[in-house]
């Protein structure tokens, strides 16, 4: 199990070198610099500027300290918010896009198991049909556009009760978390949701299914024991993508429920050019994303001994 751990450690310290170096690139391949946005300046002040934060340097030396510094995990300065440290804006902006994240995860996480199971064993009838015909809405439509719908109900919600009972934007209460978490699962739900009732029927068919029938064991003990338990593996597989997925793909709630996490910060830099805060943010999630992957597939490497004995 060692081995298989450590070889996990080691692809993910690769790939998240890759999404490092692919972001250094693409980030110096677009047209600009983060002091082209600023006020007109002498040519003195602009020598001085790049000094400063390094951009008078060639790029490949740009690329070795920026190495060196990730590897101490620090991402530098931003070049926009004055004398402002990027982990600071990521120790800043994560927690609060980690909580909805979690929520959104959670609520996604249920919702996909109980419908899937749901059509599952109502396949074919008005329940499959009725929920299967979201799940398609559910991954078809944008997140931006549920998001939008959602304050838009919101309003409505509030103006028919008269008193405010779901803030419209902001952050602070369990109250605002509700709707943009809501919003923000509603795609993973309807992913899990497939992907479950798939598992679901496949694992119905199973011979150790057809044995315990004819055992005559109850049916409540051969969803729960044997079908549901078995078919929620390939769920557990998708958790980790699924949990940085969501994480990151908040970007758009945030916005337009203006909660102050770290996707208002990643847009802003890059409408701004802002390449720490963009390099940053970018290899900080990618290396979560890592993570997650990894902990999954050693979660799935404990109960399923024959993926460590392939890998």
């Amino acid at each position: 199990m060692l081995r298989y751990i450590l070889k996990r450690l080691l692809h993910g310290l690769i790939t998240v070198w890759f999404i490092a170096t692919a972001t250094f690139i693409a980030m110096h391949a677009v047209p600009g610099d983060p002091l082209s946005g600023e006020k007109a300046m002498t040519p003195e002040i602009r020598r001085n500027l790049e000094a400063k934060y390094g951009l008078d340097k060639p790029v490949v030396e740009q690329y070795r300290i920026f190495l060196v510094n990730m590897a101490k995990g620090d991402f530098g300065i931003s070049y926009t918010q004055q004398n402002r440290e990027v982990n600071d804006i990521i120790r800043e902006g994560f927690p609060v896009s980690a909580t909805l994240g979690i929520l959104a995860v959670v609520f996604a996480a249920l919702g996909g198991i109980l419908l899937g199971a749901l059509t599952a064993t109502y396949r074919n009838r008005l329940p499959d049909v009725v929920i299967m015909f979201l799940v398609i809405l559910g991954i078809s439509v944008p997140s931006f556009v549920f998001a939008a719908l959602g304050q838009l109900a919101l309003v409505k919600i509030n103006a028919w009760t008269g008193f405010t009972l779901f803030p419209v934007a902001g952050w602070g209460t369990v109250m605002h978390m509700v709707v943009p978490s809501l919003v923000l699962g509603l795609g993973t739900m309807a992913y899990l949701t497939r992907l479950m009732r798939s598992s679901m029927l496949e694992v119905t068919n199973t011979d150790y299914v057809r044995t315990a029938r004819s055992k005559g064991l109850p049916p409540a003990r051969i969803f729960l024991k044997h079908q549901l338990r078995n078919a929620i593996l390939p769920v557990v597989t998708v958790l980790g993508p699924a949990i940085a997925a969501i994480t990151t793909g908040g970007f758009v709630v945030e916005l337009v429920f203006a909660i102050p996490g770290l996707g208002r910060y990643f847009v802003q830099a890059v409408q701004q050019l802002d390449y720490t805060v963009i390099m940053g943010t970018t290899v900080f999630y990618g290396a979560f994303l890592v993570l997650m992957v990894i902990v999954v597939d050693i979660v799935y490497g404990l109960i399923d001994p024959r993926v460590r004995l392939k890998a």
